[in-house]
């Protein structure tokens, strides 16, 4: 696959990064990283451009985490979901099955009536 060279500017700092992801896609990851640790420097001008980088870090993990144990729920209930909709189908098709045997035993005795009438 084609690597991109992608520049972005975060903090007042230009890295150059090579990858095979659209370059759209990792300018706006690049922007996103520059607005979180400008909004962290300007709550907390004390910290370095290191420290805000790490809480930067810290909070993309932790939404990595939880967005991961969440799709993992998701996944869990729609499995859930299969097997009930598979379990629901064989309870139709048994009714269905049984239906037919009723109505063919309806059959069977309306024509005996019919018969001894």
């Amino acid at each position: 696959m084609e690597k991109n060279r992608v520049n972005l500017k975060i903090c007042g700092n230009s890295y150059t990064i090579l990858t095979e992801d659209d370059p759209d896609y990792v300018e706006d990851l690049g922007e996103l990283i520059d607005k979180e640790m400008k909004t962290i420097g300007n709550e907390s001008p004390s910290l370095s451009q290191t420290q805000c980088a790490v809480l930067v870090a810290l909070d993309q993990a932790d939404a990595a985490k939880k967005a991961t144990a969440s799709s993992d729920n998701l996944r869990a209930q729609i499995k859930d979901y299969l097997e009930d909709s598979a379990r629901a189908r064989m309870e139709v098709d048994v009714a269905r099955r049984e239906i037919e045997r009723l109505n063919r035993e309806i059959s069977n005795l309306r024509s005996k009536l019919a018969g001894q009438q």
